[in-house]
């Protein structure tokens, strides 16, 4: 047959979910290329009836398609009929509708990212720094401005004190955005908890990202110091798998502290670029838009009575490929 989702099934345009039936020539909507989300334009709509459709049952929803709408899989498309117990490409509907920024590489990201890595907060769709300093405050905030464009201000804010049992004054900067928010989960590698982040190779993309990573991060939680004729920097966490995979990348030797939950130290020497450690490494900027989730179950599903289904097939440019609630999807050829 070679036709798509029934009549209600909710396919992802660019300006909002809307039926099956409702899509029209010239609906710019929304699709995959690779783990990116992209656009792509509706030229014609074609629909035919029929009395045999599937149920599709996966990790988020079930939607109702023909037996022959195709699915991408790792091995390639596969009919919805032929997907019960494999992974679909799927993105999350409700995030297609976010700002999407143009992250810019160069030494403020890199002290956006470090600054955040050591002192910063990651929430499901802000990130947070709230420091004493009005200082380190200001530059990150003009570092994330710089790099993503967003609008980032200090707010005067107070907070307990531990050692001083009272509240002391302090600064927060504050960003709404899931996009940046996802960003950095991708690029401590999923956890951006202090103690299980990975160390961001992102910023390995360039000397001036890294040194702009080294600055903020020393910023957050290190410190300036002299031992005889060396003079340096110093940066303290407990999570040592953090700071022994940064040590090389600096030609530092790195012994993790004796006691366990104890912070270890890594010392930074001015000159340890002379070191010819190191080496650039490209990562992407954007945080990856696509997963898999798995198909449960796949139900026929016959037509009731004398009403038939009516299946929609759509010949989209520049992309053969849309979204039906989030899963990819193209007809067959």
């Amino acid at each position: 047959m070679g036709y798509g989702p029934t009549s209600k099934m909710l396919v992802n345009l660019v300006d909002g979910c809307a039926q099956a039936k409702n899509v029209v020539p010239g609906s710019a909507i929304w699709t995959l290329d690779g783990d990116r989300t992209v656009r792509t334009t509706v030229v014609d709509v074609t629909a035919v009836k029929g009395r045999q459709a599937v149920d599709v049952v996966t990790d988020h929803m079930t939607f109702t398609a023909s037996p022959d709408l195709l699915l991408l899989t790792p091995d390639g498309w596969t009919p919805a009929a032929d997907a019960a117990g494999k992974t679909v490409a799927w993105t999350r509907a409700k995030k297609l509708c976010r700002e999407r920024l143009t992250i810019r590489p160069g030494y403020e990201f890199g002290y956006f990212v470090g600054a955040t890595c050591a002192d910063g907060t990651v929430y499901k769709n802000y990130v947070s720094l709230i420091v004493n300093d009005k200082g380190f405050a200001s530059r990150y905030a003009a570092a994330l401005t710089a790099c993503t464009g967003l609008s980032a201000r200090l707010e005067p804010v107070t907070r307990p004190s531990g050692y001083l049992k009272r509240d002391v004054p302090g600064f927060r900067v504050r960003v709404v955005s899931s996009y940046l928010s996802d960003a950095m989960r991708h690029y401590v590698g999923g956890d951006p908890h202090h103690m299980r982040q990975r160390f961001p190779r992102v910023v390995l993309r360039d000397i001036d990202t890294f040194r702009g990573f080294l600055d903020g991060y020393v910023d957050g939680d290190g410190c300036r110091v002299t031992w005889g004729k060396y003079e340096g920097q110093v940066v303290a966490s407990a999570n040592v798998p953090f700071l022994t995979e940064w040590a090389p990348i600096i030609g530092a030797r790195f012994t993790p502290e004796g006691v366990q939950g104890r912070a270890s130290r890594l010392y930074i020497a001015d000159r340890w670029q002379t070191r010819g450690t190191f080496t650039p490494e490209h990562h992407p900027l954007h945080p990856p838009e696509s997963s898999w989730v798995r198909v449960h179950d796949v139900r026929p599903r016959p037509a009731l009575g004398t009403k038939p289904f009516t299946f929609y097939s759509y010949r989209l440019a520049p992309h053969p490929t849309f979204l039906v609630n989030g899963h990819l999807a193209r007809e067959a050829r």
